[in-house]
């Protein structure tokens, strides 16, 4: 039989006490008539007490079950474990093989009923130290994470880090590294455009032998999670506006979405695969520049998404009005299918996805034609058209500066009046405290009904672009590309309600 020293510790800090010291602790507590027993020490160094996943501690413990053991002695109770129901199961062993525990500066032992009381005690303690402490450190992260620092992990393809002071804090920024910075305004750019896949943009890279200058070759895995990274997007309105779509919680305020910074994600991410859902996620401003402007990187996300529902639904190429079609009841696109009518003859029609596969939705009361649709909308087209003299299309790049300042200023101006709002709702105020909100809301009425003249002057100064086909002439012999780029150009969705009529909403 022999005596087992046991010492842990965490990781090196100047102010915390070595194995070495605790191991001669764990000796002063040997009496005179131990001296001559078998002494065996295990160590573990740089091991976290919150499992018991230790090579030491297995160690010690395979030498208790095979009776080799009759005693441990240990520098602190907490060195063994800091979890209570993994202490409890170990004390449960001891006591099995009839192993004696001590503590040096704690003085007890488990030999008694009381020193097994104390123990557990003491291990209730321990626990809530542990807790408090990863309470403390996930409330710091969080924290730090919303002031903007940089937390950590692989640094993105692109970047560098740098020593910064933020907010009088030593931490590290993101710092552009500009040959890689180029592959990365190359991905985006080249994915932008139209039915270049994942697949085609890596093969072009490859083509042109723009190869990783660090982490390994090109993969679609890796484009694909370089594409959903918003670290590289210059965060301006659009940024914000496409983020609080999907409810997710923004901590910075409107005013910092400059059109310069970059942010950050971080939370519960679920879009992996694709599946760009960032509901619960946190947004935050960082402080190193984007490089892609929003436009770009919006449209890149939506084309993610696009594909994504693709797959998932079905959809083909048997109609230029695929991914237009929604349907009014749940909102989901509707795709194209075929089935034979009554006489036999095989049809296209629409059909919600929602009652297809996701078996939510009872759709529309009646068939919706794809030849039907078709027709509607290309007479719906030809209208508009015949309206216009020449088709005005806003410049596909990020909101200049101006534009973008007035629309965070409309941005506070709508979460003011929320504010007073759910003041109205959810408190009972005096007729004094009314009047002051009454009047506060119509100041901000005002000031938005100013921002919103000041910003339609800028939006108006789009490029006109004279209508470049005739339907009536062209249409039938016009390509499907032809047809859908019209029909993209033009249109936003189109709604179709229960009964089969429709809503045309248009982009123009």
């Amino acid at each position: 039989m022999a005596i087992a020293l046991y010492a842990r510790k965490s990781i090196e800090r100047e102010n915390s006490i070595s194995c070495e010291t605790q191991l001669e602790y764990c000796k002063s507590m040997l009496k005179p008539d131990e001296q001559s027993e078998k002494v065996i020490t295990f160590i573990d160094n740089g091991f976290s007490g919150g499992n018991i996943n230790r090579d030491g501690f297995q160690k010690m413990m395979r030498q208790v079950e095979r009776g080799r053991i009759d005693k441990i002695i240990v520098y602190r109770l907490d060195r063994i474990s800091r979890s209570l129901s993994d202490f409890v199961d170990i004390l449960n062993t001891l006591k099995k093989y009839n192993v004696k525990f001590i503590s040096s500066q704690e003085s007890f032992d488990t030999s008694s009923p009381y020193g097994e009381m104390i123990v557990k005690l003491l291990m209730v303690f321990a626990e809530f130290e542990r807790q408090s402490i990863i309470e403390r450190v996930t409330q710091s992260y969080a924290h730090r994470s919303e002031l903007g620092f940089y937390m950590g992990g692989r640094k993105p393809y692109g970047f560098d880090l740098e020593p910064a002071v933020i907010n009088n804090v030593k931490t590290k920024k993101l710092s552009p590294i500009p040959e890689e910075i180029e592959h990365i305004r190359y991905i985006y750019e080249a994915y932008a455009v139209q039915n270049v896949t994942l697949g085609r943009l890596l093969k072009n890279l490859t083509e042109n032998g723009i190869k990783p200058l660090s982490g390994g070759g090109w993969t679609t895995a890796k484009l694909s999670t370089i594409i959903k990274n918003p670290i590289y997007v210059k965060a301006d309105n659009s940024v914000y506006e496409y983020f609080q779509r999907f409810n997710t919680q923004i901590i910075s305020p409107p005013e910092s979405f400059d059109g310069i910074h970059g942010i950050q994600v971080y939370g519960k991410t679920k879009h992996a695969a694709n599946n760009l859902d960032w509901s619960d996620i946190k947004v935050v401003v960082m402080s190193h520049e984007g490089v892609i402007d929003s436009d770009t990187w919006i449209k890149c996300q939506q084309k993610l998404a696009k594909n994504k529902q693709i797959r998932n639904a079905v959809s083909n190429k048997t109609s230029w009005l695929g991914g237009k079609i929604i349907c009014s009841l749940c909102g989901r696109t509707m795709t194209t299918i075929k089935g034979k009518t009554g006489s036999g003859k095989i049809r296209r029609y629409f059909i919600c996805t929602g009652k297809s596969h996701f078996k939510d939705c009872k759709g529309t009361k009646v068939t919706n034609y794809a030849e039907s649709l078709e027709d509607m909308v290309y007479n719906e087209i030809s209208e508009k058209l015949a309206t216009l003299k020449s088709v005005k299309i806003p410049e596909r790049k990020s909101l200049n500066p101006e534009a973008n300042e007035l629309r965070n200023k409309l941005k506070n101006i709508e979460l003011a009046e929320q504010k007073l709002t759910d003041t109205f709702l959810k408190s009972e105020v005096g007729s004094d405290l009314l009047e002051i909100l009454s009047r506060r809301a119509a100041k901000l009425k005002t000031d938005k009904t100013e921002l919103l003249t000041k910003l339609d002057e800028l939006v108006s100064k789009t490029v006109d672009v004279k209508t470049t086909i005739n339907l009536s002439k062209r249409w039938k012999t016009a390509s499907f590309e032809e047809k859908r780029g019209v029909c993209n150009l033009l249109i936003h969705k189109i709604f179709i309600n229960e009964d089969g009529s429709c809503k045309v909403v248009w982009n123009i």
